[in-house]
């Protein structure tokens, strides 16, 4: 997904419905026991959220679950897989996110110098998510490492900046590299300073080994752990076309390589911010486009209001004539709050009555709640009040839960990406969702 912190129910019976969200994960499972023939493990974070919740009737459900059976949900999406606590788009974070259950898992997709696809949020953040400026290919970054500028009473004057891009090396210079947690310190003065920037609520303890993979490498990974698979097109940060590569060449180059690997179109859910890029899709690769997903960012244009559908261009019914079966907007877009109570937004209900299929992005991505969350939870924690009840309802970790129960209850959205799949995971089978 777009936004990045460092310092996306029940399924629609459609007459047409998505064709892959099915779901069915064969035998159910509980730590340990099995699930097309992989182990289903969640660990103790659902079971403590759970605990955290304030009381009530979901509580009350939730907790008459903690016994299983668990299985593997469509309704969990591995969002980089599993990067609460594992390096993002490594093996390592994948393969933690299918064991959570998640059926989904994402691969955000760029390219290298030498046009080749592969697995990083995006094009320009290897500074940040892998090792490279502590190797020989540090020599190759678009912006050198340029350290902090601190005053003599130690405020910060400049920050550090660095900036690496899969476009500045090869696709072997790539697999050189490793996996680390997506963070860096503006305040260091060395390489080594400015990569210990994890957050605390986060961790390193898995980040000594984050094994990076190319795109053909995550289908071929996905397919051995019997999941299935949304790519996300990442915006290209160089000028395209990029040494003749167009963006139509990059768009279709994405599909043909789930083509060549023989994986089914309806294992596959597109994903890209570029709304031209989803239409290509549609037109050109039709099976493909089918369940091709508009990530919608408009909130970072000025104009647009979530709450006021005449700034919404194109509108939720044009999106529809021309094909866009799924769209996926951040999940504060799609709540409210109303009397003291959380419900679905204003852009929800218009998604819904246009025919919309909804995607949401991302569960476990604030951080603790205890303070209300951040950007994820903007609309629910006071950052973006609703005018006509203002008021915060987000005050503890437990609370994601009553966030998640309208999406999934009140909205009936498909799935949600999470950093730790593990904690929908847990919901999903309580509320048995597919």
């Amino acid at each position: 997904m777009k936004h990045t912190i460092l310092t996306g129910i029940t399924v629609f019976a459609l007459a047409l419905p998505i064709a892959g969200w099915s779901g069915k994960g064969g035998e159910s499972a509980h730590n340990g026991n099995k699930d097309r023939g992989h182990s289903i493990q969640l660990g103790p974070r659902p079971f403590f959220l759970v605990q955290d919740m304030d009381q009530g009737s979901l509580k009350n459900k939730l907790e008459s679950c903690e016994k299983g059976p668990f299985k593997r949900t469509n309704f969990s999406i591995g969002h980089r897989g599993a990067p609460l606590q594992f390096p993002e788009h490594t093996l390592e974070s994948y393969e933690a996110a299918a064991r959570m259950g998640a059926g989904i898992v994402e691969c955000d997709v760029t390219f290298t110098q030498d046009k080749e696809l592969v697995c990083r949020h995006s094009q320009c953040d290897l500074h940040t998510t892998t090792n490279i400026l502590e190797t020989p290919l540090a020599e190759k970054c678009s912006v050198p490492f340029q350290p902090a500028v601190l005053d003599a009473a130690g405020n910060l004057i400049t920050p550090a900046v660095a900036q690496c891009c899969t476009s500045d090396i090869t696709l072997a210079e790539f697999k050189s590299l490793q996996g680390k947690m997506d963070a860096a310190n503006p305040r260091a003065t060395s390489v080594t300073g400015y990569l210990k920037g994890t957050a605390d609520w986060r961790t390193d303890l898995y980040a000594t080994r984050g094994t990076l993979l190319t795109h053909k490498e995550s289908i071929a990974l996905f397919q051995k752990l019997g999941v299935k698979m949304t790519p996300e097109l990442k915006s290209p940060s160089v000028p395209m076309p990029f040494d003749g590569f167009s963006q139509a060449d990059y768009a279709q180059k994405l599909i043909d390589e789930y083509k060549e690997a023989g994986v089914r179109s309806s294992k596959v859910w597109a994903q890209s911010f570029d709304l031209a890029d989803v239409l290509y899709w549609i037109q050109h690769e039709p099976d493909f486009g089918r369940q091709a997903v508009y990530l919608d960012g408009r909130y970072d244009d000025p104009a647009f209001d979530h709450r006021n559908p005449a700034t919404w261009s194109p509108a939720m019914t044009q999106l529809v004539a021309d094909g866009v079966k799924i769209i996926a907007p951040p999940m504060w877009m799609l709540l409210e709050i109303e009397n003291g109570g959380i419900v679905p937004s204003r852009y929800a209900k218009a998604a819904k009555d246009a025919g919309l299929d909804i995607i949401t992005w991302t569960f476990e991505r604030d951080g603790p709640l205890t303070n209300g969350g951040d950007w994820y939870f903007q609309t629910l924690n006071g950052q973006n009040p609703n005018p006509v009840s203002p008021d915060a309802v987000i005050n503890n970790d437990g609370d994601m839960y009553q966030a998640l129960d309208v999406l999934a209850q009140d909205i009936g959205i498909l799935g949600i990406f999470s950093d730790w799949p593990a904690t929908v995971t847990y919901y999903a089978n309580c509320m048995n969702l597919k």
